[in-house]
């Protein structure tokens, strides 16, 4: 609660910095994105700055007249102290504080850039604004922390916030000695290096446990179809779990929302039985350690027998989100897998938009998961899908054949089934094998 209402007082100020690779619709859509990821943390964005330059390589980012006028947003001096300066750099006159009439009524108390910083150039702009700063990442990998639930999600998230706090340890205050004397002791720097070093061991060891009752846990279902959502994050697919699958899983219009894998049966239940699974969504410039650590959660879309791709159709710049989405399933390894694009959010679009969609990707799904019939149409799609590749036939299995029953309905559609004096007579749909293997079965118990 006191987390929350912290939050609820921050006021932030972002600020893109445009590159010559960056176009400016790119840096809009970034900075638009960058806004969501914060309010998702609940901080309240009172503006935001943008500036081009060559490159995010300078010592502060920004130019000099640009920090004086962040400084205008948070009351700080707008020059980086000489003590914080790096040598060779000239040195900056004495500034004075910003006029009483330049400053806003509403002072920023965090900046956070559309970038990622060094841990140097960070400290200088927390020198020069007198606030705190933060990059993207460090706020991606703060919403992932808050919304981590499971231990297996706490895990690699806890590992990705680590990664990225160990090469910032020298610009939060460590590296003086423990003892007086040079060579006399082991500096802070050293001693909080190590723990972290320690640290990440012992997750990454307790991380490959769960990996492995995780990958057991596939390994037992391997045999039945699995349908696995993936996305770019708000995109719509825990509504769509939902919907699929009548599971109480959050459903949130907030970034980031899920992060723990969900695997619930598809309802009304189906012969054979079709598993869906939810998975962590993607976001444009996630970050490397966040991909790596989700790498064992995303081996469900590895293993899927049918991937669904959630898009937000309501949101222009969808198409770039699916490119990202495509990039960050190929880093994983997943590749070749069958695939439908679903375009949710259709009952945000006029009848013109909708036309224009079907007509640009006719073999994708318009659907609202608001809308009972679109989800009908959706789940009869993935029973198609499913039966692509079954046969149908008549079989006949005699009362004493106890176990071959409970095979067909747990592995098998039942078309029709009539009982008979001596057994019950069904025709099924089924995969070949599957069948085969029944027919083994009846043969051994009638024998």
């Amino acid at each position: 609660m006191q987390a929350t209402q912290e939050a609820e007082h921050t006021r932030a100020l972002l600020v893109s910095i445009r590159t010559p690779k960056v176009t400016d619709a790119d840096a809009e859509e970034s900075l638009a994105e960058l806004k969501r990821l914060v309010t998702t943390l609940g901080y309240r964005v009172i503006g935001t700055q943008s500036q081009r330059q060559p490159s995010t390589a300078g010592v502060t980012v920004v130019g000099e007249g640009k920090l004086k006028e962040l400084a205008r947003f948070t009351g700080g001096k707008g020059v980086v102290e000489r003590a914080a300066q790096p040598s060779g750099d000239a040195e900056e006159e004495e500034s004075s504080p910003v006029p009483a009439a330049d400053v806003p009524q509403e002072l920023a108390t965090v900046v956070v850039f559309d970038c990622d910083l060094t841990p140097s150039q960070m400290r200088n702009v927390e020198n020069a604004l007198g606030v705190e700063v933060l990059d993207r990442t460090g706020v991606i990998i703060e919403i992932f922390s808050r919304h981590a639930k499971t231990r297996a999600a706490k895990l690699q998230v806890e590992i990705a916030r680590l990664n990225y706090l160990a090469p910032r340890l020298r610009e939060l205050g460590g590296g003086k000695e423990r003892q007086s004397g040079r060579g006399s002791g082991e500096s802070a720097l050293e001693l909080d290096r190590r723990k972290v070093r320690d640290r990440l061991a012992e997750l990454k060891h307790e991380l490959e446990s769960v990996q492995q009752e995780q990958s057991n846990r596939r390994a037992q279902r391997a045999e039945q179809m699995c349908v696995v959502l993936v996305g770019y994050t708000n995109a719509g697919k825990s509504s769509t779990m939902r919907a699929l699958t009548g599971s109480d899983v959050l459903v949130e219009d907030k970034l980031f929302a899920t992060l723990d894998t969900t695997v619930r049966a598809m309802q009304p239940e189906t012969q054979p039985r079709i598993l869906v699974s939810d998975t962590v969504g993607f976001i444009k410039k996630l970050p490397h350690d966040l991909v790596a650590s989700f790498r064992s959660t995303l081996d469900e879309a590895r293993n899927a027998s049918l991937l669904l791709y959630v898009v937000d159709a309501a949101d222009a710049t969808f198409r770039a989100q699916l490119d990202i989405v495509n990039e960050v399933l190929r880093e994983v390894g997943v590749q070749d897998a069958p695939q439908l694009l679903l375009l949710n959010k259709s009952d945000r679009l006029n009848e013109v938009q909708q036309a224009a969609l079907r007509s640009e990707v006719p073999n994708a799904m318009l659907i609202s998961t608001r809308n009972p019939a679109d989800i009908q149409a959706l789940r009869e799609r993935i029973l198609q899908f499913a039966e692509r590749d079954m046969v149908e036939e008549e079989i006949f299995v005699p009362y004493t054949a106890k176990g071959a029953v409970g095979e067909i309905r747990a592995k098998m559609r039942i078309v029709h089934e009539a009982y008979e004096a001596e057994g019950i007579r069904l025709r099924v749909k089924s995969k070949a094998a599957d069948l085969d293997r029944l027919k083994k079965m009846i043969q051994t118990e009638r024998g």
